[in-house]
């Protein structure tokens, strides 16, 4: 069995950005990806997310930002068995050409990092809903220069947010800005490709060139997590993707993915997931294979 998702191939036209809205249910909510970013605003109803290996609560008001790519989903719950006319508004743009616009207007450069960190998906906790609505609907109602003015200060808004939170570790990506941090960066790209090795706090240090107290306190600097719960969260995403994409035996994918032993890799599961491996199974596949017509 695989559970892919579908790749949506957007129309081309002399037009920066595409701006879309719809209710629920509507055939544009499935299991998809796009080679744009979006950023994703919900106005309407409660639900699942599902954003690469991620998997949580959305509510009214809450906003995402997805990079090229990667897979999502916004599943509203079944409690909602009336018609909604608006859950989503959504704008849709091509990065190349917001990196475009930074090597002509160097004031633009901060936003890189933002971008780069879309790649795993963006959640912006505690944005307010009256803030970026206005944005929205200013991209929707103008056409010309004063479309592309109100996308490019919602984008200034939403990489000013304090609290972003990163959701996927299935296109994880580290801003690069200095030796020491490349050091750091290596290692991540080391543990992404060969997450099912044994590779210790010390093996990590020897790496990056490092004392392990040195090591272990830029790596979280940098990372913002442990280096032991970084790796355990690397094995743990790439087990979400066996697990809805595969019928492998749980037990087997515990030892693929770098675990010794399955209750300390369902330990960890329920722990970062809020559900076992086997609910976490049930859950994407019943969810993500939902017919379009009631599904995202």
């Amino acid at each position: 069995m695989s559970i892919l998702p579908e790749l949506e191939v957007l129309e081309q036209d002399a037009h920066s950005i595409r701006y879309l809205e719809h209710g629920w249910p509507h055939q544009l909510c499935r299991w998809h990806s796009h080679k744009e970013c979006e950023i994703h605003l919900i106005v309407a109803t409660k639900g699942k997310t599902y954003i690469g290996d991620y998997i949580g609560d959305f509510r009214p008001g809450d906003l995402f930002l997805t990079g090229p790519h990667l897979p999502h989903n916004w599943i509203t719950d079944e409690v909602y068995n009336e018609e909604v006319d608006l859950r989503d508004m959504v704008i849709q743009f091509d990065q190349n050409r917001i990196e475009e616009l930074m090597g002509t207007f160097p004031e633009f450069n901060d936003i890189r990092e933002t971008l780069k960190l879309a790649a795993s998906g963006i959640f912006f906790d505690g944005f307010d809903l009256n803030i970026a609505r206005p944005y929205f609907e200013t991209v929707r109602d103008t056409r010309g220069p004063m479309r592309i003015l109100a996308f490019l200060e919602l984008i200034s808004k939403v990489h000013e947010h304090k609290n972003k939170r990163s959701l996927s570790v299935l296109n994880l990506y580290h801003e690069n800005r200095s030796a020491k941090q490349e050091r750091i960066i290596n290692v991540v790209d080391h543990v992404v490709h060969h997450f099912s090795e044994d590779f210790s706090v010390d093996s990590a240090a020897t790496m990056a060139g490092m004392s392990a107290a040195s090591f272990s306190r830029n790596f979280q600097r940098v990372t913002g997590k442990r280096f032991v719960e970084f790796v355990n969260r690397v094995r743990i995403g790439q087990a979400c993707g066996l697990l809805y994409a595969s019928d492998e035996q749980i037990t087997s994918i515990c030892f693929q993915v770098g675990f010794q032993n399955l209750a300390n890799f369902n330990r960890h599961f329920l722990k970062m997931k809020g559900m076992t491996p086997s609910e976490y199974r049930d859950t994407a596949r019943r969810e993500l294979m939902r017919p379009s017509e009631s599904a995202e």
